[in-house]
């Protein structure tokens, strides 16, 4: 790893970042951002852990592909001065955004392949001989600058990374079957059976002029999806040097709510399966203006992160909060992940919840609470383990009971809570949302 000292920088790689996806699979916390942008363990967000990848391995030639709700990510990566892209004049970070033209043929991105297709100008233009493709979605620490070697040394014309997924998980991912040299033999998107157990990361490397290549075929296909792992990959197999680099770290796709939760709990183990170390630093836009934690005498906090800024007078147990956070007397955080600046009023009790930024927590409320594991009506594919979601912006008026696999949309305030009780699988709406929807 070279994270520890003077990165070396790595020469002839563009790494392309995409970070456009719009996080249907998380509800309400990817309606006003795109997923990489959302907060992930306290004081990051997603993005972060791709982005310190690329400047811990030596890549500091950066472009990230937007096109879904991109101000907050725009926001937070800016210049890239936390991810040290100014330090030297040869390091550049590149915000592509996507955009109508009046060029012929030009519209929003299709799939991922396409994503880059309309931005291969601007990777063209790049004298680097490799493309770095990456996904702007996933927690992982990983030295790319191992894969790239081993790119090189097979003469690929592309490797892909792989990591090996529990059977029950990988209908959720391509998965890739290779041979004694690693040579890949086969690629399958998402199937119930898939013939192994090698799930695909999102992590490629091409040959620049092969990418283009890969590129223009696909643009010709008038029945592809111009997805890279729908589309390109099972089309090159066995049709070029197609190579699998097998990666045996931690790595997990946080798109999903279940998933996202699992994640932020599972870097509470002691020792976390992801460090936050020196020697392979996160790095992200600091809020520094916040104080340190403060945790007064009546708090009790248990195996829980706490983030910057944060005021603890009540009970955290097994719970993830971002800087700001105040937790009143009394109240009660457990299993949950609570977001910027959020308010927790004195006796509430948060249960195996998720709370947006901003949300303010009125005295007496109980957010996750019974038995009832109803499903959530409106959205029973993402809202169905049990997990209560509170948007950003939303203010919970005093005594008010929220049942599991709920959904409380941004900004509602105590005018769009018509009974005190919310029962399980339900979803409330500011005013607003409901008018919107019968126009």
């Amino acid at each position: 790893m070279q994270g520890g000292g003077v990165a070396i920088i790595v020469e002839n790689v563009v790494a392309v970042i995409l970070a456009g996806g719009a996080g249907e699979r998380l509800g309400i916390l990817g309606h006003e951002r795109t997923k990489p942008a959302i907060p992930f363990a306290g004081k990051y967000r997603i993005i972060d852990f791709t982005l310190s990848n690329c400047v811990n391995s030596g890549i500091y030639n950066v472009a990230v592909m937007t096109q879904y709700q991109p101000r907050s990510l725009t926001d937070h990566i800016g210049i890239g001065m936390p991810w040290g892209f100014l330090a030297l004049p040869d390091r550049k970070i590149q915000m592509l955004q996507q955009y109508l033209a009046r060029e012929e043929g030009r519209t929003w991105y299709k799939g991922t392949a396409d994503a880059v297709y309309q931005n291969l100008s601007y990777i063209e233009g790049q004298d680097d001989e490799l493309v770095l493709m990456l996904s702007g979605d996933h927690v992982y620490k990983m030295d790319y600058s191992d894969m790239i070697n081993y790119h090189k040394k097979r003469q690929a014309d592309v490797t892909l990374s792989i990591t090996r997924m529990p059977r029950d998980q990988l209908r959720e991912f391509g998965t890739v079957s290779v041979d004694e040299e690693g040579q890949v033999t086969s690629f399958q998107e998402k199937v119930k059976e898939p013939k192994s157990d090698l799930a695909s990361m999102g992590v490629y490397v091409f040959r620049k002029d092969f990418l283009r290549q890969c590129l223009e075929e696909d643009a010709q296909r008038r029945s592809s999806k111009h997805d890279f792992a729908r589309n390109i990959f099972p089309h090159l197999v066995g049709n070029c040097r197609l190579f699998a680099y097998n990666f045996e770290g931690f790595w997990r796709d946080v798109g999903s709510v279940r998933s996202y939760w699992q994640t932020n709990m599972k870097l509470l183990d002691v020792p976390p399966p992801l460090a936050f170390s020196s020697d392979w630093p996160i790095r992200t836009k600091e809020e520094e203006s916040k104080p340190p934690a403060i945790l007064s005498q009546r708090s009790d906090v248990l195996n829980s992160m706490i983030s910057n800024g944060c005021i603890i007078e009540g009970r955290v147990e097994h719970s993830v909060l971002s800087p700001g956070v105040r937790v009143a007397e009394n109240a009660v955080v457990k299993s949950s992940i609570i977001m910027h600046n959020t308010i927790i009023g004195r006796d509430s009790v948060i249960d195996y919840s998720i709370l947006d930024k901003e949300t303010a927590i009125d005295v007496g409320c109980h957010i996750g609470f019974g038995d009832n594991f109803q499903v959530n009506r409106e959205e029973p594919d993402i809202l169905n383990t049990g997990i209560t979601i509170v948007g950003k912006d939303a203010k919970i008026p005093a005594g008010t009971t929220i049942g599991r696999n709920c959904t409380i949309f941004s900004n509602v305030t105590e005018r769009d809570f018509p009974k005190p009780l919310v029962p399980s699988g339900e979803t409330i709406k500011a005013k607003r949302h409901r008018a919107s929807r019968t126009q």
